[in-house]
């Protein structure tokens, strides 16, 4: 599948400036728990559970998790990487204390930046914003394993329309969001999720909360 600019794009435009300022309240407030059935709490854990002191994370919302993760050092490494500069800027403002690098980038293409590699990359809620099919999309894993120290870890969630538990609301939402260009998650599910991790990683973990999958692996 081939993919537009404006694909890739449109995924990433509902974070607006203005959007932003709300959007921890209306999705990790209301439609985690509700809708989705997986808590931002779960999220918060997925990351204690797996974040080193040398992180980079890739589309980077509104910087949430960053801000309220433990991190193994008090002085942790931390690159922020989004085609979205309003994310970006939004997310070092809110852990200018850690002062974090940025990096501007469409992460379905190689990533030619020269910087130092990471212990662990944080790849939260961006799967099913990404156009494109399962085993086209995951193509990211690849781009970012070049990012990655030995022995490092990548872990993230993403939303899923097959192999999970989705309610009529659910369902009606991720709908719209498709038809919006907001999500491109028609066709992903649990087994594709899997299968393009294993291809890549080793140790690889998913679990399903609601209709979301929290996964890791690594290199």
């Amino acid at each position: 599948m081939d993919v537009t600019k404006d694909q890739v794009e449109a995924g990433q435009a509902v974070y607006t400036k203005r959007s932003l300022r709300y959007y921890d309240i209306v999705v990790l407030g209301v439609t985690n728990p509700l809708i989705w059935k997986c808590p931002t709490q779960r999220l918060i854990g997925h990351y204690n559970k797996h974040i080193a002191a040398n992180h980079l994370d890739v589309g980077v919302g509104t910087g949430f998790f960053l801000d309220n993760c433990r991190f193994p050092s008090q002085t942790p490494r931390i690159a922020l990487s989004d085609i979205n500069q309003n994310s970006l800027n939004f997310a070092a403002r809110r852990i200018a204390r850690f002062k974090p690098e940025t990096y501007s980038h469409n992460i379905l293409e190689p990533i030619s930046i020269d910087v130092a590699k990471f212990d662990s990359i944080g790849i939260n809620y961006l799967l099913h914003c990404l156009p494109g099919t399962v085993a086209s999309k995951t193509v990211i894993f690849d781009h970012l394993k070049a990012l990655m120290n030995p022995n490092a870890v990548l872990f993230g969630s993403t939303l899923l329309q097959g192999g999970v538990s989705r309610h009529w609301f659910a369902k009606r939402l991720m709908d719209v969001y498709n038809k919006k260009g907001i999500f491109s998650n028609r066709n992903d599910d649990l087994g594709g999720l899997k299968e393009a991790l294993c291809q890549r990683f080793h140790d690889v973990s998913i679990e399903v909360v609601g209709c979301a999958a929290l996964f890791s692996g690594r290199i």
